[in-house]
């Protein structure tokens, strides 16, 4: 493996007169996942500072749930993290039953955790295939690594739609449960995918680890040390491929968790290829999970008795209040002031933490050092997605 040149070189110590090249990666860049600009300044190849600029999008996403109640808030969001729809619907009812102390059945918390699960799988499938495609198209024949896992991500969302009647904005989490009814043979197509899953997941391993060229460019590329992830404020895999053993899904257990045993799993390299062997454990830990739960959902129902389909009947108290929930790139958190004048059947104030934009904090650190090309290779290895960056 060819040396890598020193990941520490600060542009405000470097050689005054060094002919440095800025140059913008991005908004308009099929490798920025999404509407991103990252200023580089270049010494040849090498890069000497790279600066983020995130925020492009200007959807406002804070601000429209500000103006709804909180029953219509929830459609607005399946658009906040688009591979991660079903995630986000859960961060907000998470947050507002827990504010508003409501009791979600046993049911709805069951339901709720074996689609966080699938979400988890579809989101990782999605990632991986395009993380391929960044780092050499050879891995996996070309493009056909891509085209895999969008095979077995389209299974998943059969399966959601089977439930929702929709593929992507969703709109099933409510405030006390759920409001689609689990049909017949929905649990059947379940146990299809996981059935599925264990026998391609071993399959995707075999054609990126076994990758002469995948662990060229993913091996010490893109190191993130424990501390600075600490400091960052990084979380999910990101975090947990620094070495940092911290999953909300055990820690702070929400929906049905406390009822599974969470097998956290961590990696110590910091780098593109640490942060690639959690997210392939995690289909294996997800699979599990799913398996444990299917064949033993509750009856009962699956929302709350309390009236929340009223837009007058969910009201919070006046206060701050902050949740957050373990989604596929980490802590998704909602921020919460209640209160304010004839307001209280919408929050006051909203504001969404999300993990992807704590992870673009790290760029500046993690791109030092490194040439172009790696660029593309370290940012996929993050698993941003710009809906939930933009500010």
């Amino acid at each position: 493996m060819t040396t890598r040149p020193n990941p520490h070189l600060d542009i405000d110590n470097y050689d005054a007169d060094a002919d440095l090249m800025a140059l913008n990666m991005g908004p308009q860049h099929p490798s920025t996942h999404g509407v991103m600009r990252i200023k580089l300044f270049l010494d040849g190849e090498v890069i000497i500072k790279a600066v983020p600029y995130p925020g492009y999008l200007h959807r406002g996403v804070e601000k429209l749930c500000e103006k709804l109640t909180f029953v219509q808030i929830f459609p607005i969001v399946d658009k906040h993290d688009y591979v991660a729809p079903m995630t986000n619907e859960q961060a907000m009812a998470v947050a507002f039953e827990r504010t508003l102390g409501i009791e979600v059945p046993r049911r709805a918390r069951y339901l709720r955790t074996i689609l966080a699960e699938l979400t988890r799988i579809s989101s990782h499938l999605l990632w991986l295939g395009t993380f391929t495609l960044d780092i050499g198209g050879t891995i996996g024949g070309g493009a056909s690594m891509m085209m895999y896992t969008f095979r077995e991500r389209e299974l998943i969302l059969d399966c959601f739609e089977m439930l929702t009647g929709s593929r992507f904005h969703y709109n099933t989490h409510c405030v006390g449960g759920n409001r689609h009814e689990i049909p017949d043979g929905w649990v059947a197509v379940v146990k299809s995918i996981v059935a599925t899953m264990k026998l391609r997941v071993p399959e995707y391993e075999q054609l990126c680890t076994g990758n002469e060229i995948f662990n060229m460019r993913s091996q010490g590329v893109g190191v993130i040390s424990r501390d600075l992830a600490l400091e960052l404020g990084l979380s999910g895999p990101n975090l947990r491929a620094s070495g940092v053993d911290h999953d909300l899904r055990r820690d702070q257990p929400f929906h049905a968790y406390d009822e599974v045993d969470v097998q956290v799993a961590v990696a110590q390299g910091g780098d593109c290829f640490a942060r690639y062997q959690v997210r392939i454990a995690e289909f294996y830990e997800s699979i599990r999970i799913v398996e444990s739960l299917i064949d033993n959902i509750p009856e009962g129902p699956l929302s709350s008795q309390r009236p929340v389909k009223s837009t007058l009947a969910v009201k919070v108290k006046t206060g701050c209040h902050y949740h957050g929930i373990e989604t596929p790139r980490g802590e998704l958190g909602t921020y919460i002031i209640g209160g304010g004048d004839n307001k209280s059947a919408s929050p006051y104030r909203l504001k969404i933490v999300p993990p992807s934009l704590h992870a673009m904090s790290a760029l500046p650190y993690a791109l030092v050092g490194h040439t172009v090309s790696d660029v593309v290779a370290i940012l996929g290895s993050l698993d941003p997605i710009m809906g939930e960056v933009d500010r």
